[in-house]
């Protein structure tokens, strides 16, 4: 398993995963492969749900 993937049910932070998202960009120069466009929804979805988890319901 690659070190940027983390299993279901782990999680990361917000910064964390803007962090690889950021760094994937970078590699990529850019412009996304298949394989890396796919890996860019994945994080994305993992950033919103992490965004999601960080926000408090105010009474």
């Amino acid at each position: 398993m690659s070190p940027d993937l983390v299993p279901p049910g782990s999680a990361r932070s917000a910064a964390e995963v803007n962090e690889q998202i950021r760094a994937l960009w970078l590699r990529a120069g850019g412009s996304l492969s298949a394989q890396e466009r796919e890996r860019y929804e994945l994080l994305v979805v993992e950033w919103a749900a992490a965004i999601r988890g960080g926000v408090v319901t105010a009474a």
